[in-house]
């Protein structure tokens, strides 16, 4: 696990500095969510929520638990070799991040040598996106889109949210709080199993109806047409859930045709007046950065 820290931060280049240490109060909200579909269970929550309140969520062991996150991915999928691409979407990526209200985290952008169609986030500001959905992006906001929902989720800290819960659900919320207490030295063990589990099951559906409304604003705060989202998920809504490219991301997530009625319904007339660009074309952009 060591090596694979030292990998992800040699490749990634984490070169921002850290902003100050930021609280967050999506606790009790995501708990009383939860305890409403648990049922006699939430009783635990009721127990935990005093332990919860109490603990010091700071950026710093954010970042390093994001790092964890990191490291796990790059294990299962390597980054792909091509520094220029990754320039650009780095340059791309951190250019978006400053247009949220946490621009000094460690952003982060690589790209994963996988021909499928997916992206993920960590918690502290690492961002993946697969060379498959680069090769089927139609034009730059569509990328600009992507980036921006998962930036979402880690600026509202789903990720997070989603630890929290897993470990309360599971009845461990003592152990939980002391080994998260400790650092994440002592939660590394804990954390490995999580990230397999959430990446294959993904995020709630709440969590991803957000990240999608959060993102169109991001991109059109950047300069982008906010409709370079919606139009990747007319494109998914083409595609056969079946085909092995595209499974882990329909398993994942929510449909796409529930996607955009979602978003529909939050846009309907609050962009018409917006003059975002799509951007320049990849081929335009791959010189840029080959230089």
């Amino acid at each position: 696990m060591r090596a694979l820290y030292k990998f992800a931060v040699t490749c990634l280049a984490l070169a921002l500095s850290g902003s100050a240490m930021a609280q967050f109060d999506f606790l009790n909200k995501a708990m009383d969510a939860a305890k409403s579909k648990m049922g006699p269970a939430g009783n635990l929550l009721d127990k935990a929520k005093p332990i919860i309140d109490s603990m010091g969520i700071d950026e710093p062991k954010e970042i390093e638990i994001g790092n964890t996150f990191a490291a796990s991915l790059l294990g299962a999928k390597p980054l792909l070799n091509d520094p220029a691409l990754h320039r650009y979407v780095n340059t791309l990526g951190r250019w978006l991040a400053l247009q949220t209200e946490r621009p000094d985290l460690p952003w982060t952008f690589g790209v994963l040598d996988d021909d499928g169609f997916n992206a993920f986030a960590t918690p502290g500001g690492n961002i993946f996106v697969t060379k498959g959905l680069l090769a089927r992006m139609r034009n730059e906001s569509e990328l600009a889109g992507v980036l921006s929902h998962e930036i979402a989720h880690v600026i509202r800290k789903h990720y997070v949210k989603a630890l929290q819960i897993s470990a309360l659900a599971g009845g461990s919320v003592e152990i939980f709080t002391e080994r998260w207490n400790k650092g994440p030295a002592e939660f590394r063990p804990y954390i490995a199993g999580f990230v397999k589990d959430v990446y294959s099951k993904g995020l709630d559906k709440s969590d991803e109806y957000e990240a999608d409304r959060i993102g169109v604003v991001i991109a059109a705060r950047a300069g982008f047409d906010p409709y370079g989202l919606p139009g990747v998920l007319q494109t998914l809504q083409s595609q056969n859930p079946r085909d092995g490219g595209f499974t882990l991301l329909f398993e994942t997530h929510p449909t796409p045709t529930d996607r955009l009625d979602s978003l529909s319904k939050v846009m309907n007339g609050r962009f018409d007046s917006n003059n975002g660009s799509v951007g320049k074309s990849f081929a335009e952009r791959s010189k840029e950065f080959s230089r």
